[in-house]
């Protein structure tokens, strides 16, 4: 993961009330993944096939955003809103389906 990047990436979400929540990492080496963690501590780091970063945020009725953007110079992001009464566990499926959306972005 481009650690730079990551970090230029979060500060423009973060200037739009977004936190960061998640993040996504290809294999890389110890120190990368040390690295990684060091950069944003506390954070759930899951071994994937794309670097990604999940963000969320309060959105209008009651309802929570959520995004994934990919660590690259292009941008590139995918969005989903959750109604409040919906399950973590349909929320957990609709993100895995973003994740596969965005490998099959990046496998072309």
């Amino acid at each position: 993961m481009n650690n730079e990047l990551a970090k230029r990436i979060v500060a423009t979400y973060e200037k739009h009330g977004w936190q960061l929540r998640r993040i996504l990492a290809a294999s890389g080496t110890q120190e990368e993944r040390q690295q990684i963690a060091e950069n944003f501590p506390a954070l759930p780091i899951s071994d994937a096939e794309i670097d990604g970063l999940w963000f969320a945020r309060s959105s209008p009725a009651g309802r929570e955003a959520w995004e994934l953007r990919l660590v690259a110079e292009n941008p590139y992001a995918l969005f989903e809103a959750f109604e409040a009464d919906e399950s973590e566990e349909d929320r957990e499926d609709a993100r895995r389906e973003m994740e596969n959306k965005m490998r099959n972005y990046v496998a072309g």
